[in-house]
């Protein structure tokens, strides 16, 4: 059986359903925190179990007979997500699982400038020691973020940010279907993977050009001070360590930490993956 944590959420739902159309629904479970909100795939087959990052006996019960199992991601930071991940992590081993599969980042590394980096490289560690055959998705930087960051731009015209460097940017459904692949044995892969990322890698000075060109409308490009910027989400309430790591985005891509291209995606897919403008152009079509 194979099981995928984190069922609900964007990535996690996604990977779900590109499996279902390569297993059969009784080889696939979910571990999910609310099982109400799954109750549709129970309803075609799946096994929904209740699994808890903060509750050890939870996961090993959603483990139980897994051959592999998906380690989504959490969306913490710092102690509070590599906590969650060992507790997962540990649960897996205890459940008897035969490969643990997690979705890493591609600029995962213990000298990143970017938080979540920092923490993908401790979680790989933690499953480098376990032993087990493992699988580290060493996925391109979500889409969803760029289109966040975006979004004032979108009604200004202006894209007004840090400073920054390429970043791979790269679509979740992308994502999700090579990660079903992988699941279903298409691809395997011991340890990291090469980078899952899509053909190009763009600052926001070209995101300003395809967004000209998607939309018909002129946009440009200002540079804002990190401080500024910083203060800015600070103002909109959010809280220091929030605001701290949204600018550590920019630090870590003006390092050159997420300019990494490769055709892994590509071949795992079966096809070119979604560019950045056609990934904006469906964003800013709803």
């Amino acid at each position: 059986m194979i099981i995928v944590t984190g069922a609900t959420g964007k990535l996690g739902r996604r990977t779900v359903e590109r499996l279902l159309e390569r297993v059969p629904a009784d080889r696939v479970g979910v571990s999910v925190r609310d099982p109400r909100k799954a109750q549709d795939l129970a309803d075609r087959g799946v096994r929904v179990r209740q699994g808890d990052f903060d509750d050890p006996d939870s996961l090993v019960l959603a483990f139980e007979g897994a051959e592999q199992v998906l380690l989504v991601s959490l969306d913490r930071i710092g102690e509070e997500c590599v906590t969650g991940h060992r507790t997962a992590i540990e649960a897996a081993v205890k459940a008897g699982v035969g490969r643990i599969l997690y979705t890493s980042q591609m600029g995962a590394a213990h000298d990143s400038r970017f938080q979540a980096c920092r923490d993908h490289a401790r979680t790989e560690d933690l499953l480098r020691a376990t032993g087990l055959p493992w699988t580290a998705l060493r996925n391109g930087f979500y889409a969803a973020s760029a289109l966040q960051f975006l979004e004032p731009a979108r009604h200004t015209g202006d894209i007004a940010l840090p400073a920054d460097g390429p970043v791979a940017w790269t679509g979740h459904d992308d994502l999700a279907e090579a990660t079903a692949a992988i699941l279903a044995e298409e691809g395997r892969f011991e340890g990291p993977t090469p980078p899952l990322t899509g053909a190009a890698a763009l600052d926001f000075g070209t995101v300003a050009e395809i967004a000209s060109r998607a939309t018909g409308r002129p946009f440009t490009r200002t540079v804002v001070p990190d401080d500024a910027f910083r203060e800015q989400f600070l103002a909109h309430g959010a809280p220091a360590p929030i605001a701290d790591l949204m600018v550590s985005i920019f630090a870590a891509a003006r390092n050159g930490e997420f300019t990494a291209v490769g055709p892994t995606l590509a071949e795992l897919i079966g096809r070119e993956p979604a560019g950045f403008g056609t990934l904006l152009e469906g964003a800013w079509a709803e």
